[in-house]
């Protein structure tokens, strides 16, 4: 439990809930990184995902209750735009996707941006005898939630102005997704449905909204239509029944890990799945594992814990009486209920393939770090309105 006061029960569900979902996640990444043969190295530790995700556990509790504790209004702009950490965790952001952007162009930076996956999304940070990823694309998601929360907070009703406030606000998420979908369609998409649906919330009219859409539809097509993956996949999804050895073994395999799961599962660390047969299994797939080894009750076991973390949320936004604390409060839960969504509808062969992690299940330090650390301000709004309402009372 993050805090030990007995009259912020909303904020110690939230805590235990996260707590939960990130030890399923901690346990079901060592057991689908097993490998049959494999021989661990503990001079090599940072080298093993799942060993990798024990160090990442701890370490996401300790920074969500040291987040919790700092007051969430030091991140709105009522102080002014260059005293809030919201503008320079925008402006870093930024930063790094141009740096990671420019490698695919230009190859400036081979050692600190490497190419992993055909694709350049990580910044590579030599630490001694370990190297360090880091996914700025992760950072820039969590830098708009707050951006967004706090200039629709300080612009109030002016947010309604279109020229002067509507376009400009629009242009920095724009030049936000553009940096990412040249690489990373499904994060610059749901970077733009967040954004929307935040606008929609602050109450931006929707004839201001609607009209652009058409042109982000068109920008979509066109990102899809001249990248051949991405292209291919959407077929492949629209037939499921071809290319079972090539773009359809992914799908193809996480359903055989869900099915062959039943009612009950295998039992824990009794997949076979994860031997070479489901590629991705530790990060994008993981809920696969989970539905093989735990069968139907543990793949419903985690949604459930997610619907209740989306619960928990959706009330400390109601009781929350700070608009800027509301607009934050309502983008992280959004976020984290987006992509647990469209991560399960990936992995359940609903939604075409994409990269997109499980919040707090999947294996990956930034995801895990940088969730656990949104979660911390929402505790903290949960805990401050839980105080203001004892003082009204």
């Amino acid at each position: 439990m993050i805090t030990a006061s007995s009259d912020n029960p909303v904020a110690d569900c939230i805590a235990m809930v996260v707590v939960v979902l990130m030890a399923i996640g901690t346990v079901f990444v060592f057991s689908a990184s097993a490998n049959i043969g494999q021989e661990f190295d503990l001079q090599r530790f940072y080298d093993y995902p799942g060993l990798r995700q024990l160090l990442f556990f701890p370490l996401a509790c300790l920074i969500m209750y040291t987040v919790s504790s700092v007051n969430y209004r030091r991140f709105s702009l009522a102080e002014g735009w260059f005293k809030s950490p919201t503008c320079y965790f925008l402006v870093i952001s930024i930063v790094l996707l141009i740096i990671v952007l420019s490698q695919k162009f230009f190859g400036f930076f081979p050692r600190l941006v490497p190419e992993i996956n055909r694709h350049y999304r990580w910044l590579k940070i030599p630490l001694g005898p370990i190297s360090m990823s880091f996914q700025p694309s992760e950072m820039a998601k969590w830098a708009v939630v707050f951006f967004l929360a706090a200039v629709c907070d300080k612009f109030g009703d002016k947010i309604r102005l279109f020229w002067k406030r509507f376009v400009p606000i629009c242009s920095v998420v724009g030049l936000v997704v553009f940096l990412i979908i040249v690489e990373d369609f499904g994060t610059a998409a749901l970077i733009s449905l967040l954004a929307f649906l935040m606008l929609i919330i602050a109450g931006v009219k929707l004839r201001h909204i609607l009209p652009p859409l058409p042109l982000g539809g068109i920008a979509c097509y066109i990102a899809i239509k001249y990248s051949p993956g991405r292209m291919q996949r959407i077929i492949a999804w629209l037939n499921p029944d071809k290319w079972l050895d090539g773009i359809n073994y992914q799908p193809t395999q996480s359903k055989i890990a869900l099915g062959s799961g039943g009612l009950w599962g295998k039992g824990l660390g009794r997949g076979i799945c994860k031997y070479g047969h489901l590629p991705e299994d530790t990060t994008d797939f993981i809920f696969a594992i989970i539905g093989e080894e735990l069968g139907f009750i543990g793949n419903a076991a985690v949604i459930g814990l997610f619907i209740v973390f989306v619960w928990l949320g959706i009330l400390v936004v109601a009781r929350c009486k700070d608009r800027f604390g509301q607009l934050l409060a309502g983008g992280i839960v959004l976020i984290i209920a987006i992509q647990a969504v469209l991560n399960i509808g990936v992995v359940t062969v609903v939604l075409p393939t994409k990269g997109l992690p499980l919040p707090f299940v999947s294996a990956g330090g930034t995801s895990m770090l940088l969730s656990a650390a949104a979660v911390g301000v929402l505790l903290n709004i949960a805990k401050q309105s839980a105080s203001d309402s004892d003082q009204l009372e």
